[in-house]
């Protein structure tokens, strides 16, 4: 896996979870939306707000950098510096709302007055671009793709970015119940003050990791020199267990044991019903427990 690609994804992640708005649209669609299909189809939907607006930037910024690709050594020493100036930006809780740079009307306010699916993709579009903690995160995004001087894989990285707002999203969304009071806290991490100026820990995670791919962007001459995740003997290795997998032995094995799997589970949820029908019809309700109130 490309190393801009899985920043792009960790940036993605912490921008959902930047104090100025942590577990705001997690506790929104736990609440509202639920779980299940419904879970899914908002997520789905909120992703595609996403890609409306940050795709177009990725492209734009993928167009600007190609007009540059001539001086290379140039456009990487810069969007090096970028980088670490937005890391350090971040890291120290200055910020700015990349909404505001944007012409046409207010999406959070258009999202508000929404409902539905209208509501879901309209916060979608809102939360790729809005956010004053997350804007160094956005803007450090924008220059990396800009500095691959390549369109698509410009558009790819930004598509990666709000992939790694989404999965989270739907994970703690999912998971909201369970987590409970102490989970959520822990989640929205802590502010601590550091030299008589108050931090957070979210948003120094966030700048320490924009200004690490700054330097390795630096000293791999834009990536070009970056080993790859995953060696290639052993990708190799894997493509080679894997096609000697491949057959249809295997395949028939593999449909016996999902359908025996399904089958299992099928049976030991009957005989759960019926060893519970009379509990059911006749027993003591369960206590109910009520949850105390979540920080929002």
């Amino acid at each position: 896996m490309d190393i801009g690609l899985l920043a792009a994804f960790l940036g993605g992640a912490l921008a959902l979870l930047s104090p100025c708005g942590a577990l705001l649209l997690p506790a929104f669609f736990a609440s509202t939306v639920g779980t299940g299909p419904r879970l899914l189809l908002h997520g789905a939907v909120f992703y595609l707000g996403l890609l409306a607006v940050l795709v177009p930037l990725g492209v734009g910024a993928g167009t600007v950098g190609a007009l540059f690709v001539t001086h290379r050594q140039a456009v990487v020493l810069v969007a090096s510096l970028v980088m670490i100036v937005l890391g350090a930006a971040q890291a120290l809780g200055f910020g700015f709302d990349p909404a505001r740079l944007l012409p046409g009307p207010d999406l959070h306010s258009r999202a508000a007055a929404s409902t539905g699916i209208a509501k879901t993709l309209l916060l979608g579009s809102a939360s790729g671009v809005a956010g004053f903690c997350a804007g160094p995160i956005l803007g450090a995004v924008l220059t990396l793709a800009a500095a691959r001087g390549d369109t698509l894989a410009a558009a790819l990285l930004l598509a990666v970015y709000g992939a790694g707002m989404v999965v989270p999203l739907l994970l703690v969304a999912l998971l909201w119940r369970r987590l409970g009071a102490r989970g959520q806290r822990v989640l929205r991490g802590r502010s601590f003050t550091l030299l008589g100026r108050r931090l957070h820990t979210t948003s120094v995670v966030s700048g320490l990791l924009i200004m690490v791919v700054g330097v390795v962007f630096w000293t791999t001459n834009g990536l070009v020199g970056t080993p790859e995740l995953v060696p290639i003997a052993a990708q190799a290795w894997l493509q080679e267990r894997v096609a000697q997998l491949s057959g249809p032995v295997l395949d028939v094995l593999v449909v016996v044991m999902v359908a025996g799997a399904i089958l299992l589970v099928w049976v030991w949820r009957l005989r759960r019903d019926r060893g519970s029908g009379g509990l059911i019809s006749g027993g003591p309700e369960a206590p109910i427990v009520e949850q105390g109130g979540n920080e929002q």
